[in-house]
């Protein structure tokens, strides 16, 4: 059976030189997968490249598309996910010599698993031709649907019947033991990943949307206002800091779905109003990403995914901001699969929410997150010492009968704005601002006018751009995508009346 080459499983990480396990047949290719991408695929087309060792194929790069419905579609998917797999291994230094792929689907209404073995055999035919024209062979591909497999490549009636090979149960495989002892865990399916960060469509729903209204209609107002939008800044990093104590010092609860209840419970509906409306001053969510290592993490990430959740109705754009947030802290702590899953979620939120965009290019090129991190701490430690003498400066000034903002707000001084359409050169990576707990009005607003934010720092405006000098503040700014009021607010539904001025691989 020359099409089934023995390949040979290393993606264990740190532990691949004491963990090799040789694949043989499909029926054990098709138990490797869900640890070779770290969940269960559905609806999905993977690549996976082999890598020459002696004779060997060993697994590289893996890459994941969703199968688009349109058959139409088939032959461009199939283009982009060969190609990015490649190219994206090209960069790593390894082209890939062979592939493996997989078309993972469960039957629809009145299919069985055949049929779609059948309906699907096109797409598997674009797949092995596209990484034929990049030189990268299709070795073996299979399709994975009602607990069993079939490949596309193999017609040996002994080794691969028509009526398909039975999987074997999840976790009995001489792969899984290796897994296990290495530590690796597989868990359930992306559709479950996501609903921890879907809005909720309960009748508690309702009650969220009335108080996202009613926190616009206080907040917006005073974020516009150049005097007043410190000490929104402030009170949105005092409160998200008072939830994550709250939720440290919960008592635990096994399983995700009670966990996120439990945090749920925690969360007041108008808490959730004020600091999803507190990050969409994206200085202030810039500075909330610090909250990305130690014993910060874990409440933080809990608490932006409980705030995605809350982000119901038509605030859904407003989940681009909490989105990005889980997705960086996931991204720091080493969870690539929640940062790649929650960050997409942010763009599609936001197609052009470049803070989201700036960390997915960078997680999916498998950038080392330290770079980011060492930038936030160094701006959060700068920040701090700054704080400290600006407070004195406040002090002294105050003594003397000035006012904060004249001691910190010389005339001709501005706010900075930022373009969230302005993308940073190709190949950048991000490099956010940091957060600091809160501190002084006068502190935060000599600090947002000398650094700006993330994306000021991230890159340059691209050419054709430029920075906009505000945005209107009715109803209908906050609804058109990407709109926003000064200094790079997202406007919600609740604004004032005015003028009306918007795939992955490892």
């Amino acid at each position: 059976m020359a099409q089934h080459a023995s390949m040979e499983h290393r993606s264990f990480a740190e532990a691949a030189d004491t963990h090799h396990v040789t694949l043989r047949t499909p029926a054990e290719l098709a138990d490797a997968l869900p640890y070779l991408l770290g969940y269960r695929p559905e609806d999905s087309i993977v690549l996976v490249a082999l890598h020459d060792q002696g004779g060997r194929g060993r697994f590289g790069g893996r890459a994941r598309l969703g199968i688009p419905a349109g058959p139409d579609d088939w032959a461009s998917a199939a283009r982009q996910l060969a190609h990015g797999l490649v190219t994206g291994s090209e960069r790593r230094g390894r082209r890939p010599a062979q592939m493996v792929a997989y078309l993972c689907q469960e039957p629809g209404k009145g299919e069985s698993g055949r049929h779609v073995m059948e309906r699907l055999r096109p797409l598997a035919q674009h797949i092995r031709l596209e990484c034929g024209l990049l030189d990268a062979p299709v070795v073996e591909a299979l399709c994975v649907s009602d607990g069993r497999l079939w490949s596309y490549c193999c017609t040996g009636e002994a080794c691969c019947p028509a009526e398909g090979i039975a999987m074997g149960l999840p976790g009995t495989s001489v792969l899984a033991a290796a897994a296990t002892y290495a530590g690796l865990q597989v868990r359930g399916t992306l559709r479950e990943l996501r609903a921890r960060l879907l809005p909720w469509e309960t009748a508690a729903a309702l009650d969220q949307e009335a108080a996202l209204d009613g926190a616009g209609r206080k907040l917006v107002p005073r974020i516009l206002d150049d005097t007043s939008r410190a000490l929104v800044a402030d009170e949105t990093m005092v409160l998200a800091r008072q939830v994550m104590r709250r939720y440290a010092e919960a008592p635990a609860v096994s399983g995700t779905l009670m966990a996120d209840g439990r945090d749920d419970e925690l969360l007041e509906h108008t808490e959730a109003a004020a600091l999803i409306l507190g990050l969409q001053d994206r200085t202030t969510r810039d500075w909330a990403a610090a909250w990305m290592e130690g014993d910060e993490a874990g409440p933080a990430l809990r608490l932006w995914r409980a705030l995605a959740r809350r982000c119901v109705g038509s605030y859904g754009e407003h989940a681009a901001a909490p989105l990005t947030l889980a997705g960086w802290v996931a991204w720091s702590t080493g969870d690539e699969l929640e940062a790649r899953e929650a960050l997409a979620m942010a763009l599609g939120a936001d197609p052009e929410y470049l803070f989201a965009r700036l960390l997915h290019q960078a997680c999916n090129e498998g950038l080392d997150p330290e770079s980011v991190r060492r930038c936030l701490r160094t701006e959060r430690q700068e920040r701090e010492r700054c704080g400290r003498s600006v407070s004195e400066q406040g002090e002294q000034a105050a003594e003397a009968g000035c006012t904060e903002t004249d001691v910190l707000a010389p005339e001709g001084t501005t706010e900075p704005v930022v373009d969230d359409a302005a993308a940073p050169p190709p190949g950048s990576a991000a490099s956010p601002a940091a957060t600091s707990a809160p501190a002084e009005v006068a502190r935060r607003r000599r600090r947002a006018r000398r650094a700006g934010t993330a994306e000021d720092r991230a890159g340059t405006t691209a050419p054709g751009h430029t920075r906009p000098s505000g945005a209107g503040t009715g109803k209908a700014a906050g609804r058109r995508r990407g709109a926003s009021g000064a200094a790079g607010v997202r406007l919600g539904r609740g604004d004032a009346e005015g003028e009306r001025g918007g795939g992955e691989a490892r």
